[in-house]
Parts: C-alpha cells; sequence; structure tokens
C-alpha cells in the first residue's frame, strides 16, 4: 500500500485565471487527487498563465522545477506608477508617457543583466514578515535589490501610452520592477512558458509522468535533485503505474511478465521497464494514458547522477518564484 498522499505521482501544467491565488489552485488539485501538492513558483492573482504543479512523490522534486526560466508576456500602462507595480496599488505619480525613442533607450538599459528593487508588494521576507504584508498596514519599507537576467526584451506592440512587451527572464526576475523602471506598471501579466513547457500545453485533467518531465530539463536542471532521489520517484512512479493497470487488467499467471514484476525490475534500475513509457494519467478516472514507445533504459537522461539522496519540499503558500 502505497504511503497516504504518494499517489497520482506527476505534473499538472496548469493555466491560471486572474483572480485566485496559485495556493489555491494547488488547494484545488490536491482536493481531486488526495495527494501532496506543491508549486514550482507562485503568480500574483493579477496574473495568469502557465503554473506547474507537483502531484504525490514528484513534490521531491520541486528543486528541479524552480530555477527554470521563464516568458511573460504584459501590458504596461506607461503614464502613472503603482505602489505595487501594477493594477492594484495606489497610484504613486501620474506623468506623460515617453516617447518611442525614450522608451527604447530604458528598455535597452534593462536588456542583460540588471538589479532593481524588489516590489513592496512581494512575498520576500523583511524582518521575519512578509513585505506585502506590511505593505497592506501602510508600512514604508526599504526593499532590497535583486539581481537577474532579462534575455529579451520586446516590444510587441506600442500605442503612446500603453506598450505589450515579450520577455524572457531568469528566474527571480519581477516584471512589476521592470515596468516600473519603464516608468509605469503592469496592466496585465500573463506567463507564457517556464522552461521548455508552454502554457499551451495547459491541461488541468493530464497528469504528465515524472519521466516526461525529466526528460525535457538540462541536466543542469535535473541535478539539483540527487541522483538517487531521483531514481527513486522515478521507481515508485512505475510501480504505482502498475498498481494501477493491474487494478483493471486481466489476472495473470504467477511469474507472468507485466504488473508488479516490471515494477520492480523499475526499481532496481531508476528507470521505467524496459520498451515503455507512461504516457500519462487523466485525472479523475485514475486509468493511465497510453503508452508511448521508450529506447529501453533511459536512466542517464532521465536521471543523472551526482551525490546525497536530500531535497528540499515543493513551494507552499506564501513562497514565490519572483517572476510576477
Amino acid at each position: 500500500m502505497p504511503p497516504r498522499g504518494s499517489t497520482p505521482v506527476g505534473i499538472v501544467l496548469v493555466d491560471k485565471p486572474a483572480g485566485p491565488s496559485s495556493f489555491a489552485l494547488v488547494s484545488e488539485l490536491r482536493r481531486r487527487t488526495g495527494a501532496k501538492t506543491g508549486h514550482t513558483g507562485t503568480l500574483d492573482p493579477l496574473a495568469t498563465g502557465l503554473l506547474l504543479l507537483l502531484s504525490g512523490t514528484a513534490t521531491k522534486l520541486a528543486p528541479c522545477f524552480s530555477g527554470l526560466d521563464k516568458r511573460y508576456v504584459t501590458d504596461v500602462d506607461l503614464t502613472s506608477t503603482t505602489s505595487t507595480g501594477d493594477t492594484e496599488g495606489d497610484i504613486l505619480e501620474r506623468h506623460p508617457a515617453p516617447g518611442k525613442a525614450e522608451l527604447d533607450e530604458r528598455l535597452e538599459r534593462l536588456r542583460g543583466e540588471i538589479e532593481l528593487p524588489i516590489p513592496a508588494a512581494s512575498a520576500v521576507k523583511i524582518g521575519g514578515e512578509r513585505a506585502y504584508r506590511l505593505a497592506r498596514r501602510g508600512i514604508e519599507t526599504e526593499m532590497p535589490l535583486r539581481r537577474s537576467q532579462v534575455w529579451a526584451l520586446d516590444v510587441i506592440s506600442y500605442t503612446g501610452d500603453h506598450v505589450t512587451i515579450g520577455l524572457h527572464v531568469s528566474s527571480g526576475t519581477y516584471v512589476r520592477s521592470i515596468a516600473t523602471a519603464l516608468g509605469g506598471h503592469c496592466a496585465t501579466l500573463r506567463r507564457t512558458a517556464v522552461g521548455s513547457f508552454r502554457v499551451d500545453e495547459a491541461d488541468p485533467a493530464r497528469l504528465m509522468p515524472v519521466s516526461e518531465a525529466l526528460a525535457r530539463l538540462t541536466e543542469e536542471a535535473r541535478e539539483r535533485v540527487p541522483y538517487g532521489l531521483r531514481a527513486q520517484v522515478l521507481a515508485f512512479e512505475a510501480e504505482a503505474e502498475a498498481v494501477s493497470r493491474a487494478r483493471t487488467a486481466p489476472p495473470t499467471l504467477p511469474g507472468a511478465a507485466g504488473g508488479l514484476g516490471q515494477a520492480q525490475v523499475a526499481r532496481l534500475g531508476g528507470s521505467h521497464p524496459a520498451g515503455t513509457q507512461p504516457g500519462g494519467t487523466q485525472l479523475g478516472t485514475g486509468q493511465p494514458g497510453t503508452d508511448q514507445p521508450s529506447t529501453g533504459k533511459p536512466t542517464t537522461d532521465q536521471v543523472g547522477r551526482t551525490g546525497s539522496d536530500a531535497a528540499p519540499r515543493a513551494g507552499r503558500q506564501g513562497d514565490t518564484d519572483a517572476g510576477s
């Protein structure tokens, strides 16, 4: 019997709407599955777009997914700045929007490695308390600077008072700080990608297999969690899937291939059974998806190697990816 809350195992890609918090979506998935659930980086309630949610023992792999690069699209109102860097704060200053030439100069200064103040309405802790809680009480705080990398800062459209920008940034970048540096605030904010995962792939009913998700990461990202722990999670996933299949498959003779026998082989090798790779589970049905061909033992690509087997847990309420 698997430990309580350890299944189903996998990653769910969710397209968050404006309004609910990231933790509200975590809670909703936990309610549907009964499994431990975590996120890999929050979005503000105002923001929309891609969230990666981890289910079951996949929560042990949170560090692999937490530091991935991000892509955003934001509409910036250039006529005013606000206390939060978005529409939810108080207006601090109204001013004429910069001309196109001046806007281009400001954008150029924000490309590459940058260092900007963290927004006051963020989840970073100041003196042991969340900054946004201090801001809500009207307590002014000198916010620390955050260094990040901006690989792309491209104008999609420009109307004079508003500019729509596409961004490709490192984890830890506050888009609201960039909007403030441009002399405006975020009117809308949408995350379109996290690493190689795209918002148009989002499907709250599909549980992406851990093996599939790890295969899409760089070796550097995978090695944020030790090899042994990754192997354990993959083996547990294979065993849980075998148990799910056994519940619906015809009985087999003792010693026949399939079922838990394959899961035991997978446990030894740290990969899925040779010849198959899970195609995902449809949440709410408990049924595995269609198997996809595999090359046999993708242990090196999917798991990699490194040291000890300890790793942090997945994000909880109040944690922040700093991307919004």
